[in-house]
């Protein structure tokens, strides 16, 4: 994918939360971020921080990896929030009228290489890295809609 890259650093889970609070106020409805990374990079755990910063009031935020989607009202619409790890097909993906919402809703996607040509364009690749210290990621943003780079200016800053 061609386009424009953000890389930063995350020294601690809790940095990691802090980074997805201050990306929630900056997302809208048609917003899809597509979430990657190894298991245990800590996917579920930036989308968790997220969707509770956008939350009217407090909620438990499960992984959605058995139930395969999580939808959360905010006050200017909703949140998906979906892992993708267990399916097989675009068809699932479509019957979960996911392809619906990344028009009409913030979208979390983890496993989007199961989106395959189901991704939608101005969406923003989010890919977390583990390092050789057990706490940090190296967290890398990449997108091709111009939209995304004065929105996410100044999100790595701390």
């Amino acid at each position: 994918m061609t386009g424009t890259t953000l890389a930063c650093t995350l020294y601690s889970p809790a940095q990691t939360c802090d980074v997805a609070r201050a990306l929630a106020p900056r997302l809208g409805a048609g917003d899809v971020i597509l979430v990657s990374g190894d298991v245990g990079a800590g996917k579920t755990h930036f989308a968790r921080c997220l969707i509770q910063a956008r939350l009217i009031a407090p909620e438990d935020v499960p992984s959605p990896t058995y139930t395969l989607v999580q939808t959360y009202p905010v006050p200017d619409g909703e949140v998906w929030h979906a892992d993708l790890y267990r399916v097989t097909g675009p068809s699932e993906i479509i019957e979960l009228g996911l392809t619906d919402a990344f028009d009409a809703a913030i979208c979390l996607v983890e496993w989007p290489d199961r989106l395959g040509d189901l991704a939608p364009e101005n969406a923003l690749w989010l890919d977390l890295a583990m390092t050789d210290r057990p706490e940090m990621r190296r967290m890398t943003l990449r997108w091709r809609d111009p939209r995304w780079a004065s929105r996410l200016e100044g999100l790595c800053d701390g």
